[in-house]
């Protein structure tokens, strides 16, 4: 076991697979001399030559389409975004092409790539640079959608999603890059598809991901000094839902509140909420409670970008709001 940082945990991972196969190849602004904005893939280069770690000009679009392009005859690209944000310019890439093209073309093709990179709210980012794009996605038929939230799971998540024949979205959190962690030595995958109880409960049921994790297990401090027991689980997977881990759950507690850092709005929260009265609507002694972003632009004041965004201190209130409903 090592301590390692989060995003030592996805330079580890990319270069492991790089290393067992010589197909994974990584694509994007800076990845290569520079070793990446928040440097994963700092000195892959030296390894791996120029071939393997492609930088690319500044056009989003022009790059992805070109990964799709080389997932078809059997490579398998990573394309880093440099921010997120920007791959707003390779929407149509990644929905029309990367998404679809297994399917428009019969099954003659696959699409083996990742694409993955900094999001959500980071510290006076600006709004641009504070995009949550997961709902942006979601109703994107033919992707996965992953977003890690620890060393361990960023590590095992990512050699999984190289693995995978599907194009993978995998979400990494600006502000989770410093984590540490000890990770364990050797091989380890961790599944694509499978939510993670964090904290076994048996009150109420909080579904959240990325860094909202550690906001709850925050949150979950508090309220267990004060007498309350939620569960916490770690979605992990956005795009399938693990449908039967969270109905285990809500058969337990029959309460949910939904946490995360996309908007309101069309947001994750919404399908799942949508997804729980589908499946399990005679298990809950409570409506499905959503705490989730504000429907504005994140602004650069730090006071409002707090205010913007779901604190501990709301969990802990409508944990305690909602378990006082008990009957």
């Amino acid at each position: 076991m090592a301590e390692t940082l989060f995003f030592n945990a996805l330079k580890e991972a990319i270069d492991e697979e790089m290393a067992r196969d010589e197909t994974v190849f990584v694509l994007g602004e800076d990845v290569g001399h520079y070793g990446g904005s928040y440097k994963v893939t700092k000195d892959l280069y030296d390894k791996y030559g120029e071939l393997r770690l492609l930088d690319t000009p500044i056009a989003e679009n022009s790059f992805t389409g070109m990964a799709v392009g080389a997932a078809i005859t059997g490579l398998r690209p990573i394309i880093e975004g440099m921010n997120m944000g920007f791959l707003l310019l390779a929407f149509n890439q990644i929905a029309n092409n990367a998404g679809m093209l297994r399917y428009t073309s019969g099954g003659n093709f696959t699409i083996p790539m990742v694409i993955r990179g900094p999001g959500g709210v980071g510290r006076q980012l600006g709004a641009e640079h504070s995009q949550r794009l997961e709902a942006y996605f979601q109703a994107v038929p033919g992707l996965k959608i992953v977003a890690c939230s620890t060393p361990y799971n960023a590590k095992g998540l990512l050699k999984a999603a190289i693995r995978d024949n599907n194009p993978v979205l995998f979400f990494e959190h600006v502000l989770l890059y410093n984590l540490k962690e000890e990770l364990p030595d050797g091989d380890y995958i961790v599944p694509l598809d499978k939510a993670e109880v964090v904290r076994p409960g048996s009150q109420v049921t909080l579904l959240t991901y990325s860094r909202m994790r550690h906001h709850c297990v925050q949150a979950a401090k508090t309220l267990e000094k004060e007498g309350f027991d939620p569960e916490i689980i770690d979605l992990i997977s956005l795009k399938p839902y693990d449908l039967d881990t969270i109905g285990e759950s809500i058969r337990k507690t029959h309460r949910v509140i939904v946490v995360e850092e996309c908007m309101k709005t069309g947001g994750v929260g919404a399908e799942i909420t949508a997804s729980i009265n589908d499946h399990f609507f005679d298990e809950l002694d409570a409506p499905v409670l959503r705490l989730s972003s504000q429907d504005i632009p994140t602004p650069y004041n730090g006071t409002l970008e707090r205010l913007t965004i779901v604190q501990p201190h709301q969990i802990v209130e409508a944990v305690k709001k909602m378990v006082a409903l008990q009957v």
